[in-house]
């Protein structure tokens, strides 16, 4: 089946071509030439600062941006007033130094040649003076960029124009993508990708190969075989899946960003900023991003969308694993964009879902899982019942050689004796009693007491327990294949579709239960090359004490979360403020609630900003005159004469008020800052997330 699979995926005469660079991806003509890989490989992608999509970036001159916030009229006016008086100035200084050179001696002179070039020169001294010092005042530069270029520009032909392009485009064809191979001793391998269609996607994924190569020579010739025996195909994702099906947003994958928007020309946001494309890449989502807003203000279409598929495209070029959660309905791509697909219900879904997460450690696995099945309510009895699970589940493991199912653990824990019998059975027949006969007789008093946590996670089990969920948390190898988090290591996409129509508790639980594993798996990884990257639609239910701590901890292990909320009382107060200091990246959606916005306001803090106030006060100075005419303007208009002070200050003022969050912000906007995991900080952004 891998080699069907591997047929049907690699056959690029199947698949449509990636876009071109420039274009959004999905939206092209069938008419559009292929993906021109030497165009989109060259193109320029200058060094920037965090959020600024790179690909095609240009750096603003801050000069020129400060020139251009003046209105025309203005502008031409102090250019036109400056054009007058360099005239004058000119005419004035060429007059002066002429008469001061004749007082030296120096004109009149016998020689004719002297004179003149005395005369030039004295000339262009005061012409190079004039358009130095009047020009700068004039900002005729300025003037130049916006109305003189433009229309000396339009003298040129289009046929100049079409050669122009011709020969850029020609340029870029001659950089050759794979030089590196043909230096590096693999020419037959980059003769052979030469010949054939190469996406975006094959692309990375043959140059990280290439890169893992280079390391030891040995690895180059197994290198050169692969690529000639499968060409693009060489290395392909285990899934042989070689692009995503309905792409639809602006990545480059070779800098690993996805284009969400573009940044608003506002003062509020910083001059580089300002009009430039705004990305989302590993850098900053390994410190973690969160976003908060109502519904239907974009998050998921605008945000959690394109991030995962972001991820799954770059899991197919090996350098990512991506798991992204939310409700069975949730917009977050096809099932085609992923490798596992874990909906619990639906009797149609292949992978079920390892409830203790493959843990080695039985008590490591039931504290996990208790801290799962508590609601917020009743996280002040998580010690104890995470005490009552541990003493179940670690005989049981020590007896079975494996976790127990739902029902099992359910039957333990409500104190069934049959269950418990079997148990301490079972650890005879291994040899184990001995060692937790203390645990099975601790369990076995408390069961019938009014506080036993155990007959509290049991009722909490039995929503688990239900006939649509038959198979879907099997341990016994009778129910569908269970899907653990311990495979972060690996460039997988996983989709968890949850319940929330259907049996909205138990959705909460597995919410809290999944996140809960990522979290714990993501800092245990041994190899961290892959980025783990995890996307939850509604995060409400997945964060605890123990979760927000571990997203945190991510930072340092190449993984991030993309966490939603729509409000933040949602979520307990004690947990809300920790939530904001363990994610490096905030943002805010238009109508959040002013609550919301106060959090998010202080957490951004405050600027400095020059204030301007403008005092008006009666005008009493000068003698009878004056006074006599400022009773007769005021008896004919009705006015009194005022005199104007001006005062400018620098004032501390908040970059966004919980005001403004809350009713200012335009739809299809949001507000965010970042922070990359260099300790880089990108103050907040006002994005439009529509373009």
């Amino acid at each position: 089946m891998a080699q069907d699979g591997a047929h049907h995926h690699g056959d690029r005469t199947t698949t449509p071509p990636p876009p071109m660079p420039h274009q959004r991806p999905g939206s092209r003509p069938a008419a559009t030439p292929a993906f021109d890989l030497p165009t989109w490989a060259s193109a320029p992608r200058p060094s920037a600062e965090p959020g600024i999509y790179r690909l095609g970036y240009r750096r603003i001159d801050p000069e020129r941006a400060e020139a251009a916030t003046v209105a025309a009229w203005p502008l031409l006016l102090r250019a036109g007033l400056n054009v007058v008086v360099g005239w004058l100035a000119y005419v004035y200084g060429v007059d002066f130094a002429t008469v001061g050179t004749t007082w030296i001696g120096v004109l009149p002179s016998q020689s004719a040649f002297v004179a003149t070039s005395v005369v030039l020169t004295l000339n262009v001294l005061v012409i190079a003076i004039v358009i130095k010092v009047f020009g700068r005042m004039g900002r005729w530069p300025e003037v130049w960029r916006r109305y003189a270029a433009p229309l000396l520009s339009r003298t040129v032909t289009q046929e100049e124009r079409a050669e122009e392009n011709r020969v850029a485009v020609e340029a870029a064809r001659r950089v050759d993508p794979w030089a590196g191979l043909r230096e590096g001793g693999a020419a037959a391998a980059a003769g052979r990708l030469a010949g054939e269609a190469v996406g975006d996607v094959d692309y990375v994924r043959i140059q990280q190969a290439w890169e893992s190569a280079q390391a030891d020579p040995v690895f180059v010739p197994a290198f050169v075989e692969q690529v000639g025996a499968r060409g693009a195909a060489a290395f392909a994702h285990p899934s042989e899946v070689r692009e995503l099906p309905g792409r639809a947003e602006r990545h480059d994958l070779l800098l690993r960003q996805v284009c969400l928007g573009v940044t608003q020309d506002v003062p509020k946001n910083p001059l580089s900023h300002r009009a430039a494309g705004f990305a989302l890449d590993p850098a900053v989502l390994g410190t973690s991003l969160l976003a908060v807003g109502p519904a239907g203000t974009g998050k998921t279409a605008r945000l959690a969308r394109p991030v995962a598929e972001a991820l799954c495209l770059q899991a197919l070029a090996g350098t990512a694993c991506a798991v992204v959660i939310g409700a069975s309905d949730a917009d977050l791509g096809p099932d085609g964009w992923y490798d596992v697909v874990i909906a619990p219900g639906d009797p149609s879904s292949v992978y079920g879902l390892d409830l203790y997460g493959a843990a080695q450690d039985p008590d490591e696995a039931a504290a996990r899982l208790a801290e799962a099945l508590l609601p917020d309510e009743l996280t002040a009895r998580a010690e104890s019942a995470r005490t009552a699970l541990q003493q179940v589940v670690g005989p049981f493991h020590a007896a079975h050689r494996r976790y127990p199912g739902v029902r099992e653990l359910r039957a333990l824990l409500g104190g069934e004796a049959d269950a418990l019998a079997a148990l301490v059975k079972a650890l005879g027949v291994a040899g184990r009693l001995a060692a937790y006969e203390r645990d099975l007789e601790h369990r076995e008093r408390q069961r019938g007491r009014a506080d036993d946590p155990g007959a509290l996670l049991a009722d909490r089990l039995a929503l688990l327990d239900r006939p649509a969920f038959e198979g879907a948390f099997a341990t016994d190898g009778t129910g569908r294949p269970p899907f653990a988090m311990r495979v972060l290591d690996h460039p997988l996409r996983v989709r968890v579709k949850l319940p929330e129509r259907s049996h909205p508790e138990a959705a909460r639980m597995l919410s809290r239960l999944v996140v809960g594993q990522f979290v714990q798996a993501a800092g245990a990884r041994d190899d961290r090359s892959l980025f783990a990257g995890l996307v939850v639609d509604d995060a409400s239910a997945a964060l605890d004490a123990a979760t927000v701590r571990g997203v945190q901890r991510m930072r340092g292990a190449n993984a991030g979360a993309v966490l939603m909320l729509r409000t933040l009382v949602d979520l307990p107060e004690a947990l809300r403020a920790p939530l904001f200091g363990a994610v490096g990246c905030r943002m805010a959606f238009p109508g959040i609630a002013p609550w919301d916005g106060r959090l998010f306001s202080e957490a951004w803090g405050t600027h400095l900003v020059q204030e301007t106030a403008v005092t008006h006060t009666p005008d009493t100075s000068g003698g009878v005159v004056r006074r006599a005419g400022r009773l007769g303007r005021k008896a004919l208009s009705g006015t009194t004469a005022q005199t104007e002070s001006v005062t400018t200050r620098d004032v501390e003022r908040l970059r966004w008020s919980p005001s403004d969050l809350a009713h200012a912000l335009p739809a299809g906007h949001a507000v965010v800052s970042l922070t990359a995991v260099s300790g880089e900080q990108v103050p907040p952004l006002l994005v439009d997330l529509r373009g």
